[in-house]
């Protein structure tokens, strides 16, 4: 499952670098931009949601071992 974790926060990353070159940052908030700031804030959630899902994995190996 950590492979899968670690696939999942490189998809991500590879997702904000390709809407990062859709953004219009003259007029952010009209058109195809707004779609890509929507998928760049996804991206980051995906990032944060497996990191936290690892760390927890984390916790709970050192709670099992004690």
């Amino acid at each position: 499952m950590k492979i899968f974790s670690i696939i999942v926060i490189v998809l991500a990353v590879i997702l904000i670098a390709f809407n990062l070159t859709k953004v219009n940052f003259n007029s952010p908030f009209e058109g195809n931009s707004s779609v890509a700031l929507i998928g760049i804030v996804s991206g980051f959630c995906a990032i944060i949601l497996m990191l936290i899902y690892l760390i927890s994995k984390k916790i709970e190996n050192k709670t099992k071992n004690h």
